[in-house]
């Protein structure tokens, strides 16, 4: 399956979905209230998928570990400066950024850019390994900044 031709354009349009999904969970996040289990639970769950790197196809070397992670936490500075907090009736909302979906629309476009130039010499399971400690950088680091921000802006509603 990975070696047909058709599998890099049904992997890039996956893509497009999932980015899509992420917007519109975005979206309704903001109607609701943060908390801390909001912000901490998504890179956990993620995390889950680290057991990839069991299987042999899937294992990159140490120094493709921290390229991809830098890659990452570079990408997540534009999720950091966007993703602002604020106040309505004593509870703490994620404002929305209409931003955003450009930046995860460039953030795909990076990726698609990155896995077509990169999938020339990095075989398949190893571009796959890498996107995710990409992904994980990238969520963990943003989620990192926004239980900060959070928790500065509760401290301050409750003094």
């Amino acid at each position: 399956m990975l070696d047909h031709p058709l599998f890099p354009i049904f992997a890039s349009v996956l893509a497009v979905v999932m980015a899509s999904g992420m917007i519109v969970v975005r979206m309704r996040a903001a109607k609701k209230p943060a908390s801390v289990k909001k912000i901490v639970l998504p890179p956990l769950f993620m995390s889950t998928g680290s057991l990839m790197f069991l299987f042999p196809f899937f294992q990159v070397t140490w120094l493709q570990v921290a390229e991809a992670m830098s890659v990452g936490i570079a990408f997540s500075i534009l999720l950091i400066i966007t993703s602002n907090f604020e106040v309505k009736e004593d509870k703490i909302y994620l404002k929305p950024s209409k931003a955003f979906g450009f930046i995860l629309v460039f953030l795909l476009l990076a990726r698609l850019v990155l896995k077509a130039v990169l999938g020339q010499d990095i075989s398949v399971g190893e571009i796959s390994g890498m996107f995710y400690l990409l992904a994980l950088g990238m969520l963990v680091t943003w989620r990192i900044a926004m239980l900060v921000k959070y928790l500065k802006l509760r401290e301050k509603i409750i003094i």
